[in-house]
């Protein structure tokens, strides 16, 4: 497999390279940890205010809603970071720190967090920031009736009470050191209260910019918010934020100058981004996955000998090679990479045609034939990744029907609609976060409907375990489980590989999610 390539801002970081944790107990915003690769170093120059600021994205749906609670991709991310604040954040360099939040203090058994606010911030419509506005925002997501994605992570949460007007007390059902990284997902935003409610789609945030217009699944445009409480962020003037779903088109914005940064780089065609003078093209090693989620409880793959058959029918460094191009590695059939803290080295599955008949004749087939849909909305390649995996597993005797769904609408009538598709997910903080979003038996995302016992058991009790050694066997035996029984084809992790003309300028870029940790409005700037 080629060596992951750099753009002209490279670096010396190899691949598995991260920072560990210094203590998921931390009591100041400064004191926790990181989970994630380092972010890349580039050349950057001085912060200056200014400029409109055209930001192209490869999502965007006319389903698209304000309501943080159903954020789902880059877009609607990238918008909620630059008008909403979170209690934490994960800078630039993979450390937690606190955002509204001054610090955080937990009880000696993890079940009691208490967040210091911070005071004089303002909301956009001029009302201060209060606990109440924190126990409003975050009740928005709990409850029976929530339909909201980040419902499985505060779940646990049995109670949360304010102690004045800038200190916020949850409790928890069970001890949770790594509670602090969840308060910084960027569903769990804080807005203004009234009466102990909040307007999810009234698009008031406190953050550094505020929403002007939002058309979804077209364009967003906000403007820089005079008030704002950092001093360092929110350079731009103005942001704004663009659906352009197509690469080729989104590709020929940038070259001609009608946008100044881009996501989703066409790797095909990179290259030719990169002999561009007037192009800086940025890449960052991550942990986002690339995988084909399987409905466990729908025929055939309620047969783990299937599940078992098709993870063997994908040849993996073919799929990096061709697919990625060398921007990426292989994985592993579970999410959890070399940058989680509880990271476990288990054997690496190989593509292996005669072991898939094997387990297909094991669930009674011969062959098999299935309908897999995909499209581009999930990443560029999808579509040629679906088609390489055919051509993979037909050696098994898998008869693959590729089905290209619209890009428009495909989280919302495709992603856990049908038996069989594709998926992508950015890395969480921790392992205890993705696992709690996407494979608890009741998880929102659960976009595969495994439902394990003994798994949904060790999730549960390594969340409050402190023992630092039987926490690491937890989240290993949980990682082995998904690898030999979950339903997903998890085959290839996948760089962030962006674009931006050489008029913008920014820091180190943050790993935890493309686009700068989906922070690019907030924390680039165009070059004097």
């Amino acid at each position: 497999m080629k060596e992951v390539k750099r753009s002209a801002v490279r670096t010396g970081v190899t691949r598995r390279s991260f920072l560990g944790m210094g203590g998921a107990l931390g009591v100041a915003a400064t004191s926790a940890g990181s989970f994630v690769l380092p972010a890349f170093a580039s050349e950057s120059s001085t912060p200056a205010r200014g400029g409109h600021f055209r930001l192209g994205l490869s999502r965007g749906s006319t389903s698209d809603t304000l309501n943080p609670a159903h954020f789902a991709d880059v877009f609607m991310q990238s918008l909620g970071f630059a008008i909403h604040n979170y209690l934490t954040e994960i800078d630039e360099d993979g450390q937690l720190k606190g955002e509204l939040a001054e610090s955080w203090e937990p009880s000696n058994d993890a079940k009691q967090w208490v967040f210091q606010l911070r005071k004089g911030v303002t909301f956009h419509d001029g009302s201060d920031l209060t606990a109440e506005d924190v126990v409003a925002s975050f009740n928005h997501h709990r409850g029976n009736d929530s339909t909201s994605a980040a419902k499985g992570m505060v779940d646990p949460i049995e109670s949360i009470t304010t102690d004045g007007d800038h200190k916020v007390v949850f409790t928890l059902n069970k001890g949770n050191a790594d509670f602090a990284y969840i308060t910084s997902d960027y569903h769990l935003a804080i807005l203004p209260s009234c009466d102990g409610k909040i307007d999810p789609r009234s698009g008031i945030g406190c953050g550094g910019f505020q929403l002007q217009s939002f058309e979804p699944g077209v364009e967003a445009v906000v403007k820089r918010n005079p008030d704002y409480w950092k001093s360092d962020r929110a350079w731009f003037d103005s942001v704004s934020f663009l659906s352009i779903t197509d690469e080729a088109a989104r590709t020929n914005a940038l070259r001609t100058g009608q946008i100044d940064a881009m996501d989703r780089v066409d790797l095909k065609t990179v290259n030719l981004l990169e002999m561009d003078p007037q192009v800086q093209v940025n890449t960052v090693e991550s942990d986002q996955i690339y995988y084909f989620p399987m409905n466990v409880q729908a025929e055939p793959f309620d047969d783990n000998n299937v599940r078992l058959a098709l993870k063997h029918a994908v040849n993996r460094e073919d799929m990096v090679e061709r697919v990625l191009k060398g921007y990426g590695r292989v994985a592993n059939d579970q999410p959890i990479g070399g940058s989680y803290r509880y990271f476990a080295d288990l054997p690496q599955r190989q593509y292996d045609p005669d072991k898939a008949r094997h387990y297909l004749k094991k669930a009674g087939h011969d062959s098999l034939n299935l309908d897999l849909s995909t499209s581009d909305a999930v990443f560029t390649g999808a579509v040629d990744a679906a088609v390489l995996y055919k051509e993979h597993a037909a050696e098994a005797g898998i008869n693959i029907n590729v089905i290209r769904e619209p890009a428009d609408g495909y989280w919302e009538n495709v992603w856990m609609k049908r038996p069989w598709c594709m998926s992508y997910s950015s890395p969480r903080g921790t392992a205890d976060w993705f696992f709690s979003q996407y494979f608890a038996g009741d998880a929102s995302w659960n976009d595969s409907n495994w439902n394990n016992d003994r798994f949904n058991h060790l999730l549960n009790e390594a969340r409050s375990e402190l023992d630092e050694e039987r926490r690491a066997q937890m989240y290993a035996e949980m990682q082995s489980l998904v690898h030999e029984q979950g339903g997903r084809v998890s085959p290839m992790f996948s760089s962030y590989v962006s674009a931006a003309s050489q008029k913008v300028g920014h820091g180190r870029i943050g790993t935890n999610r493309d686009m700068d940790g989906n922070r690019i409005a907030e924390r680039w700037w165009f070059k004097g």
